[in-house]
């Protein structure tokens, strides 16, 4: 990376400074945004903005940038490495502050950071057989619908799945399966891909919604309903999904296969549609 935007200006990595008394270092007091781009096109970069300003308006700031102010900053970070897939990661918090005060300051001028990096590419083994998932209580506050930078509880569940030799944490609250610690949760039972419904205790993921509209092309018969821990369990197909991990199998849970144990046919039509919207993007970006 030759160089971010941070307030206002582009930078080299090792020249950005933000004060110790910004709040976002002190409170996690802020909202971040991540967009894959491929071939310097941003996927779905309205809706994500979008995101980004329901986070804003969820905590109380009032959007430092418009959406057309993020294009050129957009086009200027991707253009380093043009034909490359990217994910840009954009942070807004509350800015600096002249004491530690957990009370919002009068006039907040906020602190505005993005950057773009290369995306990792997935291993082709989790097509052929999936990954592991475990289940978590989920032990997050209660408006998971903001994107916020205050990710300790996310951390540390991510990281007991780690532990565990899993590559998530799928999270379970009052007996309903909600989302994983950094993706959105779908199922296929007889057929049918089940997901559960927006609200404050999920964050609505952009990659979730193509997903639907995906299925709803492939003729999946698609489904915005709670899922219990049980159904769970005993589902025929577990999908996990991110804006830059994409659409993951989960086939093992807990130890114990889901399904036949291997990537099913459902994730398998999902995946071309989704590997074909891609390719898409490319097309239109060259």
């Amino acid at each position: 990376m030759k160089e971010l935007y941070l307030n206002g200006a582009f930078v080299a990595p090792e020249q950005a400074m933000i004060s110790v008394m910004d709040r976002g270092f002190l409170f996690g007091d802020g909202v971040y945004e991540v967009i894959p781009a491929y071939a310097g096109r941003p996927l779905r970069e309205l809706e994500h903005l979008e995101r980004l300003q329901n986070s804003l308006q969820g905590i109380g700031l009032a959007p430092p940038l418009s959406p057309s102010d993020w294009s050129p900053i957009f086009l200027r970070l991707l253009s380093e490495t043009p034909t490359a897939d990217q994910a840009l990661y954009l942070q807004v918090t509350r800015g600096v502050a002249p004491s530690r005060d957990h009370r919002f300051p009068n006039a907040p001028v906020p602190t505005v950071l993005a950057m773009a990096k290369p995306m990792k590419q997935r291993d082709p083994a989790v097509a052929e057989r999936g990954v592991e998932a475990v289940t978590r209580d989920d032990i997050r506050w209660l408006r998971c619908d903001i994107k916020a930078t205050a990710l300790l509880a996310a951390v540390l569940l991510r990281q007991s799945a780690e532990e565990a030799g899993a590559e998530e944490a799928i999270l379970v609250r009052n007996g309903l399966a909600l989302e994983g610690s950094t993706s959105n949760l779908f199922i296929v039972r007889q057929g049918r891909l089940i997901t559960p419904p927006k609200g404050p205790l999920l964050l609505a993921g952009i990659t979730r919604d193509l997903v639907l509209e995906l299925a709803a092309v492939a003729k999946i018969p698609c489904e915005e309903r709670d899922i219990t821990a049980e159904e769970l369990r005993t589902a025929d197909e577990v999908w996990i999904s991110s804006s830059t991990r994409e659409v993951i199998p989960v086939t093992r849970l807990d130890g114990v296969p889901i399904g036949s144990g291997r990537p099913g046919p459902e994730w398998q039509r999902i995946d071309r549609c989704y590997q074909d919207f891609k390719a898409d993007l490319r097309r239109v970006a060259a």
